[in-house]
């Protein structure tokens, strides 16, 4: 797999992360949607110079001009609930792609820090060639992706894989890195070391998708 860290060089993405993080702006869930929706155009403005190209002509009020657009076939698979700014981000510069959207959650059986990732949902086209865009904000132990890339197969094969998040963990990259074909990528935008005994980032942000849509009931 190849690992792009957007904050290997510093940039404005800095700023939205920041606010992302900072507990006295991160209440604000207008904001906080906005920047991971932010986040996503940029890094979905990274992951285009990895696609394929080719030289389109364009008819123009005084001629004509030749300008390469991206030749993929793309579909967005956000996972519900805290992927969607990211996938409207992402949707934003993509207005083309076509859609899936798919379910992951932790279910805490014995409510303490051991749990299961339940897929429920998925609606999606085929995925058979084409390129898949897999979005979710926080990547923490990974389990997430990993469960929603086997669910996703009977949607057929897709030609080249993108993963997108906003914060992920060192261990969770590692369990993608075993179970994402080599030729994946994972686009994020900057990685913390640790997570803690309940699989959460530290230093993270808290939970993204009760930061975006107001808190839930635990299951």
């Amino acid at each position: 797999m190849h690992v792009h860290h957007l904050l290997d060089k510093n940039s404005i993405a800095n700023t939205f992360i920041s606010q992302l993080r900072n507990v006295n702006i991160q209440s604000d869930r207008l904001r906080f949607r906005r920047n991971i929706e932010r986040l996503g155009e940029i890094l979905g403005y990274e992951l285009s110079k990895k696609l394929s190209f080719k030289n389109v002509e364009v008819q123009t009020p005084l001629g004509t001009a030749n300008v390469p657009l991206h030749k993929e076939e793309l579909v967005i698979c956000s996972i519900l609930r805290a992927g969607l700014p990211l996938h409207n981000g992402l949707l934003n510069y993509f207005d083309a792609a076509d859609n899936s959207f798919i379910s992951a959650y932790r279910h805490h059986p014995n409510d303490d820090a051991q749990f299961e990732i339940i897929v429920e949902y998925l609606a999606s086209p085929s995925l058979e060639g084409k390129t898949l865009i897999l979005a979710d904000p926080m990547l923490a132990t990974g389990r997430s992706f990993v469960n929603v890339l086997q669910a996703l197969e009977q949607m057929g094969t897709p030609k080249e894989i993108h993963l997108v998040s906003v914060i992920a963990a060192k261990e969770g990259i590692k369990l993608l890195e075993e179970n994402f074909p080599e030729n994946s990528h994972l686009w994020v935008a900057t990685i913390d070391q640790e997570l803690d005994e309940r699989g959460y980032i530290v230093p993270g942000l808290g939970d993204a998708g009760d930061l975006c849509f107001g808190p839930k009931e635990q299951h």
